[in-house]
């Protein structure tokens, strides 16, 4: 898959296809202590989940202006460690979970080869006309399903 940089371990034991942002950490997202304040590791995995939509082949604006919202329903972290001003984070994402209409994003954020943050967003499908969930769209089903299926499987002798 064009853009991936590695792969990751989704939640039901399968290697994944995984890409990944690389962020300088600014003054302003650290707090008193010197340490990114926690909030901004949840601005990181968007920027990382919308690079990886885009990588994938399927933009998010192009998500929108097919009329649908990909909508976060929930988010876990686990905090292992804090970056700091100037350290360069990478936060590494991959598809987790994907049903009919809803998916999960899987994170890490790590500096060097230390990881800071793991995490995962929940997300359902939402027709913008309505206003209400629905099944995921036809026109990303090829892309996100291809996300769960990497690599393909030999066909058997």
């Amino acid at each position: 898959m064009t853009g991936m940089t590695g792969t990751a371990v989704n939640v039901a034991g399968l290697e994944v296809p995984a890409s990944e942002v690389e962020i300088e950490v600014r003054y302003k997202e650290t707090d008193q202590m010197g340490v990114v304040h926690h909030s901004n590791y949840l601005v990181w995995f968007e920027l990382a989940r919308t690079h990886h939509c885009r990588v994938a082949g399927m933009a998010y604006r192009k998500i929108e202006d097919e009329g649908y919202w990909l909508m976060v329903t929930g988010v876990q972290l686990k905090y292992r460690g804090g970056a700091r001003y100037g350290d360069r984070v990478r936060v590494r994402c991959w598809l987790d979970r994907l049903k009919s209409r809803a998916m999960s994003f899987g994170y890490r954020v790590e500096v060097d080869e230390r990881v800071l943050v793991e995490g995962r967003t929940d997300h359902v499908w939402v027709d913008k006309a309505t206003g209400n969930h629905c099944r995921m769209p036809e026109v990303v089903v090829p892309i996100f399903r291809s996300m769960e299926n990497w690599p393909p499987r030999a066909e058997p002798a």
